[in-house]
């Protein structure tokens, strides 16, 4: 479980002797991820996509946002021909559902693969380093880290940074949502980002020491 001030996610990882079929034979591993939202983790309760038959499409795009940023931090020769499938599950939602699923999902991803080293499946360690994400933005003239729902909903510019523990970029999404916004000022939000990750990453290895 990964609590963000008010957004609350349930993260599991299950692993999988199998991967898909266009990556079978490689000797490549594959990382993959799953979302979704309880009805009651907003505050005016949202229909289960289940009763709608199909996923809503910001579901689909969050999903493959989380597995390919988790991809990004595995060294999928190490991980050996198996998948390990990522399940966030968002039981409270505050803003930043997204960066808070990647992050916890990387704790989730790693309690598995420590499972596979200890009973000798895997010989190194495919993940080296911690993969953390977190929303910028502006808010009220100034540069905001991690964004709340009422900051989210109001802010003239809004982001998320997915890196790695070493600050290495792995994707970031940045928008102006009313405003326009200067290199300066990306700027700074790219350095509050990197911030916010180093305190994720020392809270990520924390909790798989």
């Amino acid at each position: 479980m990964i609590r963000i001030g008010d957004t609350h996610v349930l993260c599991t990882a299950t692993i999988e002797d199998r991967v898909p079929p266009f990556i079978k034979g490689s000797g490549l591993g594959w990382v993959t991820a799953e979302y979704g939202m309880l009805p009651r983790a907003t505050n005016t309760r949202m229909r289960r996509e289940a009763s709608a038959g199909k996923q809503g499409g910001r579901t689909v795009e969050i999903q493959r946002l989380i597995g390919r940023s988790l991809r990004a931090g595995v060294d999928r020769v190490a991980l050996g021909e198996r998948q390990i499938t990522v399940d966030c599950d968002v039981i409270q939602a505050d803003g930043g559902t997204r960066c808070a699923s990647i992050t916890g999902g990387w704790v989730a991803l790693k309690l598995a693969v420590n499972k596979l080293m200890k009973t000798g499946d895997v010989v190194s360690d495919p993940l080296t380093d911690p993969v953390a994400a977190v929303s910028c933005g502006i808010y009220a003239g100034q540069p905001v880290l991690d964004l709340d729902y009422p900051e989210d909903s109001e802010a003239g510019v809004d982001g998320n940074f997915i890196m790695l523990g070493s600050k290495q970029l792995i994707e970031v999404q940045m928008s102006a949502e009313g405003s326009v916004f200067s290199r300066d000022q990306m700027n700074a939000l790219m350095d509050l980002a990197e911030k916010g990750v180093e305190e994720l990453a020392a809270a990520q290895k924390a909790a798989v020491a």
